[in-house]
This record gives C-alpha cells, sequence and structure tokens, in this order.
C-alpha cells in the first residue's frame, strides 16, 4: 500500500487555515490548480471567437476559486486512498475538481432561486452581472439578464464537472449521474417547502437528506471508493453510506444554525438570510410545534418575508431559542456527528483514512462557516 499523505500544516493552506482539518498537504492545491488550467485555457478559447465571452468565465473562475471548505474532495479522498488508491494519482484530483465545479453551480443557481445577493463575502454572480448592465446602459430589464447571465454560467459549471470527472471505472460515471438527480431533486423540495411554508419536521429531514447529505458527504465518498475499485464496491459502499448519511444530515443542520445564528464576518452571508427566504428547515418546524400567541403569529405572519426588519430577526432568533428548537437541533447534531465516528471506527480503509474521516466528522459539529 503506497505511503500515507502528510497532513497539512495549520498554515500550508486556505482550507486547513481556516480550519478544516485532515487535508492531504497538496490536495486542495492540486484541484484548485486543476481547474485554474480548465478555465484559463477555456477562457482563452471562446475569448478568441468573441470577447465578450471572456467576462462569464473569468467570474466562474473567480468564483469557484475564491475560497470554500473544499470538504468534498476530502471525503472523496480519504475513500480513495483509505481503499489502496495513491495520492498523488491525478484522477482523485480531477474528481475533486469535478465535485467542486458541480458546488459552484449549485450555489450559483441556489443564490438565483433565493434572491441571496452575496457569496464569499462578494456578490453573488447574479448581483455581479445585473450591475454590469446597469453600469453600461443596456436596454431591457438588468435584473432579468443579470440572472439569466448567472444561470448560463452556472451552465457552464455543470458541463465543466463532467468534462473533469474520469471517465473510469464505469461506476463512478453512475454515481455522478445519481448524485446530479439527487441534488436537483433537493432543490426542488427545498423550493416547494419555501413557498407552501412547510412546517413537517419529516420534510426538512428529506430536504437535509438530498439536498446536501448524499450531495455533501455519501456520494463523494462512493465516488473515491469507485475510483480505487476494490473487490466487493457494494458492500464498501452501504459502510460510506452508514457513516456519510448521518453526517451528511449534520452538515445541512449545522447550515441551518449559522444561516439564523451565523456571524456575517465568518460566513460571508447576510444575518438571518433563511429567515427572510423563509428556509423550511428542522429548526423552523420544531419552533412552530411549540410557539404560541404572539410567538405563532411571528412565525406565521412574517417567516419568510423578505423585508424582514433587524428587530424581526431578533425576535426570530429568541423565538428560535426560548421555544427550545435551537437545542434540540444542535443535540441532533452532536448525535449524528457521534453516530458518523462510530462508524468510522469500523470502516474497512486503512487507519491513516480512518483518523482522516474522524477529524472531518468532528470540524462539521463544530464548524462556524
Amino acid at each position: 500500500m503506497p505511503a500515507p499523505p502528510a497532513r497539512s500544516s495549520p498554515d500550508s493552506d486556505s482550507a486547513v487555515a481556516a480550519g478544516v482539518p485532515s487535508l492531504p498537504s497538496d490536495l486542495i492545491q492540486r484541484v484548485e490548480a486543476r481547474i485554474a488550467d480548465v478555465l484559463v485555457t477555456e477562457t482563452e478559447r471562446w475569448a478568441g471567437l468573441d470577447p465578450a465571452l471572456r467576462q462569464p468565465l473569468e467570474s466562474l473562475r473567480r468564483l469557484v476559486l475564491a475560497g470554500g471548505k473544499r470538504l468534498r474532495p476530502a471525503f472523496c479522498f480519504w475513500a480513495f486512498v483509505g481503499l489502496g488508491g495513491r495520492p498523488d494519482d491525478d484522477r482523485i484530483t480531477d474528481a475533486g475538481a469535478a465535485l467542486e465545479m458541480l458546488h459552484t453551480c449549485a450555489v450559483i443557481h441556489d443564490d438565483i432561486i433565493d434572491g441571496s445577493p452575496r457569496r464569499h463575502g462578494t456578490d453573488a454572480l447574479h448581483v455581479e452581472f445585473s450591475r454590469q448592465h446597469d453600469e453600461a446602459g443596456w436596454r431591457g430589464d438588468a435584473r432579468r439578464f443579470g440572472e439569466g447571465a448567472a444561470i448560463l454560467v452556472g451552465d457552464l459549471a455543470f458541463v465543466y464537472a463532467d468534462i473533469l470527472l474520469p471517465s473510469s471505472p464505469p461506476e463512478v460515471r453512475r454515481l455522478f449521474g445519481q448524485l446530479r438527480v439527487e441534488v436537483n431533486v433537493g432543490q426542488y423540495l427545498d423550493l416547494t417547502a419555501m413557498v407552501r411554508k412547510d412546517a413537517d419536521p419529516d420534510v426538512a429531514r428529506r430536504i437535509s437528506q438530498y439536498k446536501s447529505a448524499k450531495y455533501t458527504v455519501e456520494r463523494p465518498l462512493h465516488l473515491g471508493a469507485a475510483l480505487a475499485d476494490p473487490p466487493q464496491l457494494a458492500d464498501v459502499l452501504v459502510a460510506f453510506s452508514e457513516y456519510g448519511l448521518p453526517l451528511g444530515e449534520a452538515f445541512q443542520l449545522k447550515d441551518d444554525i449559522l444561516g439564523v445564528f451565523g456571524d456575517t464576518a465568518v460566513t460571508g452571508k447576510p444575518v438571518g438570510e433563511d429567515l427572510r427566504e423563509g428556509k423550511p428547515t428542522l429548526l423552523y418546524a420544531l419552533a412552530c410545534q411549540r410557539a404560541d400567541g404572539p410567538a405563532a403569529r411571528l412565525l406565521t405572519e412574517r417567516f419568510g418575508s423578505p423585508d424582514l426588519t433587524p428587530d424581526e430577526v431578533v425576535a426570530l432568533q429568541a423565538l428560535f431559542d426560548e421555544t427550545g428548537a435551537r437545542a434540540q437541533v444542535e443535540a441532533r447534531i452532536e448525535r449524528l456527528v457521534e453516530a458518523s465516528r462510530r462508524r468510522a471506527l469500523t470502516l474497512p480503509i486503512s487507519a491513516d483514512a480512518r483518523d482522516g474521516l474522524m477529524d472531518l466528522a468532528r470540524f462539521v459539529g463544530a464548524r462556524q462557516y
């Protein structure tokens, strides 16, 4: 078996410096360099056809390389290496780049759906393109142009993810296809639950599973395993699901907490954004079950209102605390993380990879961004 990869020192790359543990020392640099190489080449190719094509491709490159936790490549990597894959295999770099490109597609489209103005502490792409329209004095509606342009850039990211993904073994392509379907299913469930003001905890958990749990943890693990192509792959995939699904749910529940209580300076998104969007989270569902009187009226009448005032944001935050909804969600996060860590101890992988997945589980539960 190849030697285990070196762990990053605290200042060796941006992801680790931001608090993500147990990443191999050069994984993030390799993934980001691969993405940059593809997008620089594609920018020059298409700008040669028409200079107007330079901006969308440069905007895509800026966004995908602007930062992020890079958790999906990390889960994919540890599954691959833990099953005997070589840490320096170009295929694991390409798989990590494909996952990050697909994630970029998802966040671009998600920002449009949610009307989110910020991403990674700067303007979301649809806002950037709307501003370009205004500044140039072009005809038509700036918002429609901005959203249309951003949708197309997201589609480009989707296609480049497919191009980057390793072509073999065949199971890799099948799993990547499943991942893409599942994340779209989760997004649609989230969208419809928002407009219905759905307060069913079971619906909230289903959205968490398909919008985040599978896409963030389970399927990246599956991709890494399929790339390693071990004997009895089907059994390995089941084992990784038993570790990945509870941790993926914990990841989404933590996102829900941060969407209401997070520090904008850390998360890069406005405080209370999920409250204005009316996100159908478990946090909201539990609060609806327990609130009465003025608190219930506040949830019914103002949750999901785009013009929610700062005072109303504070009142809703207090409501989630006072009903015990926040405490219950945080307790569930702890239980899910602990379940994943216990399963990690028995995974059929190398000790170094097991340690990596244990550390990633701890990070998911404790993260602040």
